[in-house]
């Protein structure tokens, strides 16, 4: 019981290294979260961007047919010379 009791009163500090690894980890953990973080909400953003210019394609009338251009080999043919 008295183990106990001095267990809960004088809690075992870390050592050195250990605190600096939980400082670093901590820091890491935080990097990494926010860059998920700022990745989906750019992915999010891309995503409706997309679907904005899909909808707003399917909704526009198709362009017209473009002339196809005369190879320069059909443009001698029908040159006087």
């Amino acid at each position: 019981m008295g183990n106990n009791i001095a267990n809960s009163l004088f809690k075992p500090k870390s050592s050195k290294a250990d605190t600096r690894a939980d400082l670093t980890d901590h820091a890491a953990r935080s990097i990494i979260g926010d860059e998920a973080a700022r990745r989906e909400a750019k992915t999010a953003r891309l995503r409706q961007a997309r679907l904005d210019n899909e909808a707003k394609l399917a909704t526009a009338e198709p362009p017209a047919k473009a002339h196809p251009k005369k190879t320069a080999s059909a443009r001698r043919a029908k040159s006087p010379g």
